[in-house]
């Protein structure tokens, strides 16, 4: 999946410290490391929502394919506005009805004019179409005629309202680029194409783990001193939201041995692995250790909070180290910190590996309802509610204490703000750049 060692990449770094490295710098390091997956498949078209486009893909036709009309009313040949005198009406004697999907028709005289309906071939001799809303009809010694008004007529020039074949796509050019990801209106697109079936990257396969002693799987007794494992199912969670099969390890007790054989297994088995816990400086944080031994890695004290401590290296399934390995993500145990690292730096990378073209996630800045207190230093994330007030505005409420282990500011928020390492604290009504939850979570 890459070539590159890490070693490779921060050293490229301009200021790289792996003991209190800047979340901009972190994120650059691993969106260069990481490449996408190169297997692909080939899928019937209803089963690619979702999926990952491989290449790119060129329309076979015209699309439309021939000159229609663009809604229901008159057909006419254009030149005839400017035959009539400036303050005449336009009248031209009524033909023919043509529907969309009947045979290509003919204009049968310069001051004649067809009923057309939307979707409807545009007929030989013609090149405009007048609303029907624009028009009267009246009966006269020659037959029908169709009237508009000299007034209305101002309103129209040759060419309106005709959608010209190929206009929205020529044949041979591209419709969808590689790397975008399919959603209904693509499968729309592609099925108007007559494509039935589409070239797709293989699913990322991404292995997960929780790490430490204390823990407890959901649905089991609690025992004293013990927790329950949130953070495996909010990875899930989060993983299932990116459209990667998901590999689910469970539990592993803050022991070597089982570490390595958890981490060994999951090289063995996934493109990415990402922990939880084990990364901090305690005298039972193994991971990082064992990662070394199964790998090579970088870890960083982060200059970010909440998540501070975050791993990541690629590791292998053996001693040998055949092959590109898998990349490994060591996230804090907090279970704000696991979520805050994996939106900021995790998710980003995996996408790309999955081979989407990523777009950063999207900010927009909303004034701020409550004052917050930070130090320069670090960046910082705070949960918001968005609240409107009474005229309507945005703003942004802090959910509460900001403690990396109190998830249910998470629950109860609708973003995260972004506070710049530089950035100390800031009063009510500043602006901060806020990165919504919806779409995202």
């Amino acid at each position: 999946m890459t070539t590159k060692t890490l070693d490779d990449i921060v050293s490229c770094l301009n200021g790289y410290d792996p003991d209190a490295l800047g979340a901009d710098l972190a994120r650059q390091a691993i969106l260069d490391f990481v490449r996408p997956v190169a297997a692909t498949e080939t899928v019937p078209l209803r089963a690619a929502l979702g999926r990952i486009l491989a290449a790119d893909v060129t329309s076979p036709i015209n699309v439309p394919g021939h000159d229609n009309s663009a809604m229901d009313g008159y057909a006419f040949a254009g030149s005839a506005l400017a035959a009539r005198a400036a303050d005449a009406p336009l009248e031209l004697l009524l033909g023919a009805t043509l529907h969309a999907g009947a045979a290509p028709a003919a204009l049968p005289a310069p001051d004649q004019c067809l009923r057309i309906m939307t979707g409807a071939v545009i007929p030989s001799g013609c090149d405009t179409v007048v609303p029907q809303e624009f028009c009267e009809l009246a009966d006269t010694p020659a037959g029908r005629v169709m009237r508009v008004s000299p007034a209305l007529c101002g309103q129209l020039k040759p060419g309106d309202n005709v959608r010209l074949r190929g206009e929205d796509l020529a044949t041979g050019s591209r419709a969808l680029a590689a790397g975008r990801r399919l959603r209904p209106a693509d499968l729309g697109l592609l099925a108007s194409l007559g494509i039935a079936q589409v070239e797709v990257k293989h699913r990322l396969r991404v292995a997960f783990f929780s790490t430490g002693d204390e823990l407890v799987p959901v649905g089991e007794p609690l025992r004293p001193g013990a927790i329950y494992d949130s953070n495996g199912t909010t990875i899930a969670a989060m993983l299932a939201r990116l459209g990667v099969d998901v590999i689910d390890l469970g539990n592993v007790r803050d022991d070597p041995a089982l570490l390595e054989a958890a981490l060994r297994r999951a090289a063995g088995e996934a493109d990415a692995v990402i922990t939880s816990g084990g990364v901090s400086v305690g005298e039972a944080d193994f991971t990082k250790q064992v990662m070394a031994r199964c790998g090579e890695v970088a870890f960083w004290k982060m200059s970010i909070r909440p998540g501070r401590p975050m791993a990541f290296g690629r590791i292998w399934a053996d001693d040998a180290r055949a092959g590109d390995g898998a990349v490994m993500f060591g996230l804090p145990g907090n279970p704000v910190a696991v979520m805050a690292t994996f939106y900021c730096f995790v998710r980003d990378a995996l996408l790309t590996m999955a081979g989407e073209a990523v777009r950063p996630l999207p900010r927009f800045k909303v004034p701020l309802a409550t004052a917050v207190k930070k130090k320069p230093g670090r960046t910082e994330f705070q949960r918001v509610r968005l609240v409107a007030d009474e005229a309507g505005v945005l703003r942004a409420h802090l959910t509460g204490a900001q403690g990396s282990g109190i998830l249910r500011s998470m629950s109860e928020a609708d973003g995260l703000i972004v506070l710049p390492q530089d950035q100390g604290g800031m009063a009510v009504g500043e602006l901060v750049d806020v990165i919504p939850f919806e779409g995202l979570v």
